[in-house]
């Protein structure tokens, strides 16, 4: 976004930005609460959110560097290394936004993306590792570029999905990294009808889409060559899937999936493209838990491993040198979950990631012909792990008898009669995993415990689980959080008159719900880009979400034939009942929740002359990214929780 106008604090004040620029609640105010939650802790907030001086590490396709991702001018850039020196170049100079991912796509050149302002509207961006020759490579303003297939072997081109012909439809081009050349590889030309999603074989050719059908059903489609046109597969309701994942080493017609047809979980199994089945036998299921991930050796050929997510994540091993490596690594990194993240194409190299519920961990070079093991960067060597609270999985029944997980975290050296954060997640088709979480962290560092639930509707829980939130916002998935509250009272671990509400997105809206159709149990509560009315956010949704609206109306509500049970779960229509201290956040550009949502709930309040503090950031989207903004965020949360909890 250009600047118009003149900047207030930081944030640009002009009548063409989003959102009602008359309700933010001014610096001075905010300074107030940061400067109330000041105190003798031994870690600051910006010890939690600090961008970190090195990660997401990453090895050339050579194994001869490394590259990873450090901070310049306060935003995350690309450096790039040399194994065995001791300093790295940096390659790009990015100053008004993060990189939000990159890749290598040769042993001379990076591949990036990032977006502006969180408006999602991603861009792909390449430079080579001496910094020469960079290049904004989509240029296009209002459009969203993603990676369909990064071409491992092929150095000068990659495949990816641009919606900039309809802004609800997203076509594959081949792009050449060099130039910018442009290749459409196929049409997507019909909005009732949208293929949704594309894929390639081994080889980088283009022979799996699937679309959307009559708004709730997938229809998978399929072709032997890219001379033929995609034929109907399989069609599906929504509700089942199957997934391909990667062809078989073959490239014929047999793809690797994911699949949970006739069946509750998503299980691992091969499937026939051809015929349209299932080819038996499965290859791994688990019985509580979905199976989505499968990975394999690009130069070996082979499987190599399953993972899947219980209260930790699990590997299931397929390959016995891919086992072999991770007993070599746990015998020498104990403690720490531990992850390959990236490897060189002889796979003899690779970089290691290591993680715990109380620890960012670190990075290591495995020189598996060498066996060596080299500790390449801490990634938050200030904070020391002995010092933070861990995180426990925990389980309760819900009041009609389901079985809801979710994952405690008490303050060090406390268990009973705690004041409490209840910390709904996102999504809300998303769930909550065991690791180092800095919200969490920061909340235990001042004495809070954080309860965090997998409500119904957390995915990976099966198809029964997921099923179970259709059209249950502020119902039943609402009740999951306060049975789960009460399950803390119960067990004596919560004070209940020092009890609050936080999440973000639907996390959001779950705050906002808990405060007005339960306003008794919280002492404070905020709210962070949370939806507020389902109407209004069925109305303001990104336009490349449309065609999955009719799965929304199932989901979520029909605004038509839902009204009455809609406005019923829509907390900006029940104000007059909210009476519990807020806090309200929220980034104007934000694409998901637009900024009417905080903006109604605000308003309303305030007409009743209730104090709602309002902080809007108009360099964000959905969530603060820029480092400053989340210091400012979590100093002044923290100092609203000082002062109500």
């Amino acid at each position: 976004m250009k600047e118009t106008s003149n900047k207030v604090d930081g944030n640009l004040a002009t009548q063409s930005l989003p959102g009602d620029l008359s309700l933010p609640t001014s610096q001075s105010d905010l300074k107030n609460l940061i400067e109330s939650s000041s105190g003798s802790f031994k870690y600051s907030v910006e010890d939690f959110f600090r961008l970190p001086a090195k990660t997401r590490y990453q090895l050339s396709p050579d194994g001869i560097h490394f590259s990873y991702m450090g901070p310049y001018q306060r935003r995350q850039n690309i450096f790039i290394q040399k194994i065995g020196e001791d300093s790295g170049l940096q390659v790009t100079s990015e100053t008004d936004r993060d990189i939000s991912s990159y890749f290598w796509k040769s042993n001379n050149r990076i591949v990036y993306i990032k977006d502006s302002g969180g408006d999602e509207n991603f861009q792909i961006y390449a430079v080579n590792i001496d910094g020469s020759n960079p290049k904004n490579l989509t240029p296009f303003d209002g459009v969203r570029i993603n990676v369909i297939d990064s071409l491992k072997d092929i150095e000068e081109e990659i495949i990816i999905g641009m919606n900039k012909n309809n802004p609800q439809l997203f076509e594959p081009y081949r792009l050449n990294i060099n130039t910018g050349k442009l290749i459409q590889l196929a049409k997507n030309e019909n909005p009732a009808e949208p293929i949704d999603d594309w894929m390639t074989d081994h080889e980088g050719k283009l022979r799996i889409a699937s679309k959307v059908v009559n708004g709730t059903n997938t229809t998978l489609l399929y072709r032997d060559n890219e001379s033929e046109e995609f034929r109907a597969v399989l069609t599906t309701d929504f509700r089942e899937s199957i997934q391909p994942l990667f062809f078989d080493f073959d490239n014929g017609s047999v793809v690797f999936a994911s699949s949970n047809l006739n069946r509750d979980k998503s299980v691992i199994t091969k499937f026939d493209m051809a015929s349209g089945k299932e080819i038996t036998p499965i290859i791994f299921e688990h019985p509580e838990v979905d199976v989505t991930s499968l990975s394999y050796s690009r130069k070996r050929k082979v499987l190599t491993s399953i993972s899947y997510n219980t209260s930790k994540n699990n590997f299931k091993f397929l390959d016995k040198e891919r086992a072999l490596i991770q007993k070599r690594l746990e015998e020498e990194l104990q403690g720490h979950e531990i992850f390959l993240t990236s490897s060189s194409k002889e796979e003899d190299k690779f970089m290691i990631r290591t993680y715990s519920d109380r620890s960012l961990g670190a990075y290591y070079f495995y020189d598996q012909k060498a066996d060596t093991i080299e500790k390449i960067s801490e990634v938050s060597p200030w904070i020391d792990e002995n010092d933070m609270a861990s995180m426990r999985p925990i389980n309760f029944q819900s009041r009609d008898g389901l079985s809801i997980n979710g994952y405690l975290t008490l303050p060090k050296g406390k268990q009973e009669n705690i004041p409490m954060i209840i910390n709904p997640h996102g999504g809300p088709w998303h769930r909550d995993s065991w690791g180092f979480n800095p919200e969490v962290q920061l909340m235990a560092s001042r004495g809070y415990g954080v309860l965090q639930i997998n409500f119904r509707g957390s995915t990976g829980y099966g198809r029964s689980f997921w099923e179970k939130s259709f059209k249950q916002w502020g119902r039943k998935m609402q009740d999951d959080i306060t049975d789960g509250l009460h399950w803390l009272i119960n067990e004596k671990i919560a004070d209940p008159k020092r009890i609050a509400i936080y999440g973000g997105s639907y996390g959001g809206y779950a705050t906002l719900a808990g405060v007005a159709f339960t306003p008794d149990l919280y002492c404070c509560a905020v709210s962070y880009v949370g939806v507020s009315n389902l109407f209004t956010f069925m109305k303001t949704i990104p336009p490349y979400w449309k065609p999955y609206l009719e799965m929304m109306y199932t989901m979520v509500g029909n605004p038509e034939e839902d009204k009455e049970e809609m406005a019923q779960a829509s907390p900006a229509m029940h104000v007059d009942k909210i009476k519990t201290p807020l806090f309200v956040i929220q980034g104007a550009n934000d694409p998901r929740v637009n900024i009417d949502e905080s903006d109604q709930i605000v308003r309303s309040l305030r007409a009743r002359n209730i104090d709602v503090p309002y902080m809007v950031k108009y360099d964000e989207g959905h969530g603060f990214h820029n480092e400053e903004n989340r210091f400012e965020v979590y100093n002044t949360m923290m100092g609203f929780f000082s002062k109500h909890l």
